[in-house]
């Protein structure tokens, strides 16, 4: 694939012999000499580093930045505190997910953070329905995620005051000369930081990350691993724009002044549909967790199937949790399988594989609440 985009790490990714691949118009690091199972493994005992610039960063400010946001995203953002963060879904008319994305109140302006795959069109409905009234800056800034449970140690050394923030909470620090933004989030189940940085001093930060005894860089397959034994969704997998947020299990996502009866209910695209679906439970599919007694993976794409061979759903994410020592999933099924406990079975090759409804996350999280 030609006409790949770099992130300012690329350089860094080649001497360390990472294993490249095209995600999201990106040439981007799929693994390194460690490999994909030793990189999850590492990630969950110590401290792993990962490469996210490809990710969009953009800043949205000007008067009311807040109820402007809120007209875009069900989230209470009105309600968000300076220095915190929150996750939200860009939502569409018909109830659907544009993208989920990352919402901080930085003060005098609202910093985002979206998915790679969804940037254009994201910007592009921003500019659309805030451009009007809103200044929408998209930064280039490199975005590095440290993750688990060592990530605070590494931290404490480079940047203590940084260590003061609990899970979701955001500031600005400097390391060395450098000025960072940085928030306690990550996409991995376990404690961490992602750390915004200058593009050009994006390299020098990850090189001395590195250099602490605690980390490895960690490539895209490892990523996907460790988020899916989290319970993560993946935008373009596990939700997209056929998916609403109660399909998909995201209700939470819907904050409570946002919901009818609340202090700010609808206003946000697809409102009469979601908040339909938020009360009255009648959506007739559901996101769940799965897991299989065997060995063999189940990937994203394999049908669902009762034990008589009727399609009920799909698997939208798969493979093997090294964590959790089988093989996981997460896909859609019809309501009257969701239930906990419920065996249902994945057609892998010919083969039906019974799988079981489990709660997610498939690991306890390690996020950091103070």
């Amino acid at each position: 694939m030609t006409n790949l985009k770099q992130t300012p790490l690329h350089a860094l990714h080649l001497s360390l012999g990472a294993k490249m691949v095209p995600f999201a118009g990106y040439d981007m690091p799929v693994q390194y000499p460690l490999g994909v199972k030793k990189e999850h493994e590492h990630t969950r005992q110590q401290c792993g580093l990962f490469d996210v610039s490809h990710m969009g960063q953009i800043v949205v400010s000007g008067d009311n930045v807040s109820e402007a946001l809120e007209s875009l995203i069900p989230a209470d953002l009105v309600g968000l505190g300076k220095g915190e963060q929150r996750y939200g879904l860009l939502t569409s008319t018909d109830g659907c997910i544009i993208d989920d994305l990352m919402v901080v109140n930085a003060g005098d302006h609202f910093y985002l953070v979206i998915n790679a795959a969804c940037k254009q069109q994201d910007i592009a409905h921003l500019r659309t329905n805030l451009g009007a009234t809103h200044q929408i800056d998209v930064l280039d800034r490199g975005l590095l995620a440290l993750q688990g449970p060592q990530a605070r140690d590494v931290m404490q050394r480079l940047c203590p005051q940084a260590c003061e923030l609990t899970f979701m909470q955001h500031g600005r620090f400097t390391i060395g000369e450098q000025e960072v933004w940085i928030s306690r989030s990550g996409y991995t189940g376990e404690d961490g930081f992602e750390i915004s940085v200058a593009a050009d001093a994006c390299q020098a930060l990850a090189e001395q990350l590195l250099a602490e005894p605690e980390v490895e860089a960690i490539g895209l397959g490892a990523r996907d691993s460790l988020r899916l034994e989290a319970g993560l969704c993946l935008y373009g997998h596990d939700m997209d724009l056929t998916t609403t947020p109660v399909e998909a299990g995201l209700i939470w996502a819907i904050a409570k002044p946002r919901r009818r009866g609340g202090e700010r209910p609808a206003g946000f695209p697809g409102a009469d549909i979601i908040l339909h679906q938020v009360q009255a439970k009648d959506h007739t599919r559901k996101r769940v967790g799965l897991v299989a007694d065997g060995r063999a993976p189940v990937r994203e794409g394999a049908a669902l199937v009762d034990s008589e061979g009727n399609q009920i759903g799909e698997v939208t994410s798969g493979g093997f949790g090294p964590s959790v020592g089988k093989p996981i999933a997460m896909g859609y099924v019809g309501r009257e399988w969701e239930a906990l406990g419920t065996t249902v079975y994945a057609l892998v090759r010919g083969k039906q594989l019974p799988m079981v409804v489990t709660a997610t996350p498939f690991v306890k999280p390690g996020y950091y609440r103070g």
